[in-house]
């Protein structure tokens, strides 16, 4: 726990540099403006799908059509419902802007001031990253469709999102914040190794998704928070390996 909260408080301290804060905000914005306008352009339909799929439900289908009241709760859920499931959806398009374009990008600068003397071994690859992020989105998707059912239960759709939102940041993130640093053997072992406290970082950060306009920075806040974590967590392995890190001389670091 005292590992993620260091990384929190590192990401919160990174957001003043030059740079940084510009690529927090711009996913979100792009993510918002996709999904309501096909929001808007599909609700009806959306809306009529849904409610004729559970009126075919047995029982529930004819308590629906001999009550007024049933009719109207029903419409009042599944609009609810559905107005909840745009956020899951707005976040992971805005994870994966955040994944293939503005984490790499805001890597650089931060490892450079933050983790300068830990060596490039570059096991990763931005086509690695595009890559690995487009496997996490459709999964991602997957499982949300496979969990719609469980929206029009009061609290259980809000926690599976949760849980598959945690997923999809680690399994996301994980790799960006470690393609440059590390090794491919280092790659694949430590998000095994960390896979716990990823989790719980990355529901945490699942979270603040549904916080009023904290959400706007979310994603990319929580590729941060990664980037922080993972070095520290890559360096703090070497050290405990043996590994020496590059000496100060060799690679200029900036300081703050």
């Amino acid at each position: 726990m005292r590992e993620i909260l260091l990384a929190f408080g590192r990401a919160l301290r990174s957001l003043g540099r030059k740079g940084v804060f510009v690529h927090l905000v711009w996913p979100s914005l792009l993510a918002v403006v996709v999904w309501m306008t096909v929001a808007v352009l599909t609700w009806s339909t959306l809306v009529e799908t849904v409610v004729a799929w559970i009126q075919s439900w047995a029982f529930v289908g004819e308590w629906i059509a001999a009550s007024e009241i049933g009719a109207t709760a029903t419409l009042i859920v599944v609009e609810i419902a559905l107005a909840l499931a745009f956020l899951p959806l707005i976040y992971v398009t805005a994870a994966l802007l955040v994944a293939v374009i503005a984490l790499p990008m805001m890597l650089e600068q931060v490892a450079r001031k933050d983790y300068g003397e830990l060596e490039l071994r570059r096991g990763g690859s931005n086509l690695g990253s595009a890559w690995n992020a487009i496997v996490a989105g459709l999964l991602f998707l997957i499982g949300m469709v496979v969990s719609l059912p469980l929206w029009l239960i009061p609290g259980a759709g809000l926690v599976a999102s949760v849980v598959l939102t945690a997923w999809l940041n680690q399994r996301a993130f994980g790799y960006d914040a470690l393609m440059l640093h590390a090794d491919p053997e280092e790659l694949r072992r430590l998000p095994r190794v960390q896979r716990t406290s990823m989790l719980l970082l990355g529901g945490a950060c699942a979270l603040l998704a549904y916080v009023p306009f904290v959400n706007l920075v979310a994603p990319a806040f929580c590729g941060l928070a990664f980037v922080h974590f993972m070095l520290e967590a890559l360096r703090r392995e070497r050290i405990e390996r043996g590994v020496t890190v590059l000496d100060a001389l060799s690679v200029p670091q900036a300081r703050e």
